[in-house]
């Protein structure tokens, strides 16, 4: 009979340990998916294992911009509820299409939008990789906006500017830690959208040097546009071919 308890105690004691187990998992697994909801791959296996990721420099990065036109007008036409919806609804597509093409995204900024390619993975197709994005973030706000005119609601319209250039990237603050980058690129691509018109995607002449000869690209020249606190800078307007 003591023997009977004892393994009977012995087998809860494993169980219990089991269950323990499991939920430990089932945690780590959780957190891993967080980290790398928030970080890029790489950067999450440096922080765990050392603690910390370092900056780095990236000598070539394009980094993409999008800002919707009349964002203020229609927060004013429809209640917060649907517009946190459509905003969600749109970010989530311009998530999934920056995976699709490899572009890492950095963050939004209210109604905007921010992502680079060619980070943390250098590679030489970033350019085309962000203008290829960008076709499809544009033509998905594009489809939205003919649904909503159908159904007499309000809409939104969207700018897209891309840039290439170096930045520095890595990980800021202790709480609620993100991934970002800096430098007069981010800058510089920032102009690029504000300084562009909807439903184009307005590139500047940096690159406009590196996808000059890529297949399937048509491209305007804008001449020098002014752009606010860089002066004027060579723009051109890029399309499919």
């Amino acid at each position: 009979m003591l023997v009977t308890a004892l393994a009977l105690v012995a087998w809860r004691s494993y169980r219990s340990k089991q269950r323990a187990n499991r939920i430990i998992t089932q945690a780590m697994r959780r957190s891993e998916e967080l980290l790398l909801n928030i970080l890029p791959e790489e950067v999450a296996e440096e922080l765990k294992a050392k603690g910390l990721a370092k900056a780095r420099h990236f000598h070539s990065v394009t980094v993409l911009f999008t800002d919707f036109k009349g964002f203020t007008a229609m927060s004013e036409a429809v209640t917060p509820q649907q517009l946190v919806r459509d905003l969600n609804e749109c970010f989530s597509a311009f998530d999934h299409i920056t995976e699709k093409y490899g572009i890492e995204k950095i963050k939004t900024i209210g109604d905007a939008y921010m992502a680079a390619g060619g980070l943390p993975t250098p590679n030489t197709t970033h350019a085309t990789d962000v203008i290829k994005a960008a076709f499809e973030i544009r033509d998905f706000i594009a489809e939205g906006k003919a649904r909503k005119i159908a159904n007499n609601l309000p809409f939104f319209e969207i700018r897209i500017g891309i840039h290439t250039g170096p930045v520095v990237a890595g990980i800021v603050g202790v709480k609620k830690f993100s991934y970002d980058i800096w430098g007069d690129t981010v800058n510089t691509a920032s102009r690029m959208e504000s300084s562009g018109d909807v439903g184009h995607v307005n590139i500047s002449e940096a690159t406009y040097a590196l996808v000059k000869d890529e297949p399937g690209l048509s491209f305007t020249s804008r001449g020098k546009v002014q752009a606010k606190g860089k002066g004027e800078i060579e723009m051109y307007f890029v399309a499919r071919a």
